[in-house]
């Protein structure tokens, strides 16, 4: 643990728990936030665990405004589960508060930390190891959206600037060519051109959006596997987790983004390009589980634009790692030399290989108008 135990205790003895913080330990594999599993022993022979998080305030300039969104959704999804007949304990994050009052303790060394009831009978995963839990996950993403419909999207803080803007990436892309700090990009002109050759294309949604013609919406913006929690009985997604990207705008970027991820059949970062195609099976089955979680929330346009999504999230994710690799790797962590480039060609080789099938992934979509 990054921290001394003591220490974390003293930390967590600020919020509201059920029971004296008795132990603590690192807990999860995330790669933003420090997240520790916190045990509290609320009467004899009972305990009750929370989780306790450091938020990660270089990436999360703005903590008041991203706790403002994570108390406001979850306050929310709160109401909405307990209409519904639910269960808010385990189907929505609970923020546990200060006993001084507010969401989150700010520490004297400058940290910044909040604290959540532990989701108990469930899991998430990293890798889609059954189509089952695909399905199941977009069932959850897409019960996400329907919950939070009547949401004021436009209220939410925007807690990284342009997150999913592409004509903004674009433009950050072509600033990085335009430098060439790391004097790179005679060495990938096949990948710049990929990009130059779908300038318009990252105009699509960008521009609907602006125009009215797809709703603004409260999105997750973060759609991994490894961000539903899964129900141990039952195999259900019962709670969309990593509300820190919760921001407004497209249900298309959290379902595009998920295709991205979840229906390539190789690694982000596999050097064999043979293995990288986006897989109908999976995106059809995730299509299926987003459009019934969403229960008529979407638009027919917005239903129409889905292969366009999982185009534009998978370019997107492409065109990132590459001005990270033109501006000499600064983002993105790296495992060895040319890692964003790996990373960016697979995405790129997924954007083709859509391309291709595009007939194919309109039809399926089509079916579920």
């Amino acid at each position: 643990m990054s921290r001394e135990k003591s220490d974390l205790l003293r930390i967590a003895e600020k919020f509201e728990t059920r029971g004296k913080p008795e132990n603590i330990d690192s807990h999860g594999n995330g790669h933003i936030n420090d997240t520790y599993l916190l045990t509290c022993l609320a009467a004899p022979g009972e305990s009750c665990r929370y989780i306790l998080q450091r938020m990660n305030h270089e990436v999360f300039k703005d903590p008041e405004g991203l706790m403002e969104n994570i108390t406001g959704v979850t306050s929310f999804l709160r109401k909405k589960i307990e209409e519904n007949g639910g269960d808010p304990e385990r189907e929505t994050l609970n923020v546990i508060p200060l006993r001084a009052g507010g969401s989150y303790s700010e520490e004297e060394d400058g940290t910044f930390w909040r604290m959540y009831s532990f989701v108990e009978g469930a899991d998430s995963y990293d890798v889609v190891e059954r189509p089952e839990d695909f399905y199941e996950s977009a069932v959850a993403f897409g019960h996400f959206q329907k919950l939070l419909a009547e949401y004021p999207a436009e209220s939410l803080h925007e807690t990284i600037p342009n997150f999913h803007n592409t004509i903004d990436r674009l433009a950050k892309f072509k600033k990085a060519l335009e430098a060439d700090a790391m004097k790179r990009a005679g060495e990938v002109k096949e990948e710049i051109q990929f990009v130059l050759d779908r300038q318009e294309d990252c105009r699509v949604l960008c521009d609907m959006l602006a125009s009215g013609e797809i709703p603004l919406r409260v999105t997750h913006n973060d759609t991994k596997l490894n961000n539903i929690m899964l129900d141990h009985q039952t195999g259900k997604g019962i709670c969309v987790i990593d509300l820190d990207t919760v921001m407004p705008g497209s249900a298309l970027y959290d379902y595009g983004d998920s295709i991205r991820f979840g229906a390539n059949t190789g690694a982000e970062d596999e050097k064999d390009l043979s293995r990288i195609s986006c897989n109908l099976e999976l995106f059809a089955l995730y299509t299926k589980g987003f459009i019934e979680g969403c229960g008529g929330s979407l638009t027919e346009k917005e239903i129409k634009m889905l292969p366009m999504g999982a185009k534009l999230m998978t370019l997107e994710c492409g065109m990132r790692f590459l001005t990270d690799y033109l501006e000499g790797d600064h983002y993105f962590k790296i495992h060895r030399p040319e890692h964003n480039l790996d990373r960016c060609r697979t995405q790129f080789c997924m954007v083709k290989d859509m391309e291709d099938k595009w007939d194919q992934m309109q039809a399926i979509v089509e079916k579920y108008l």
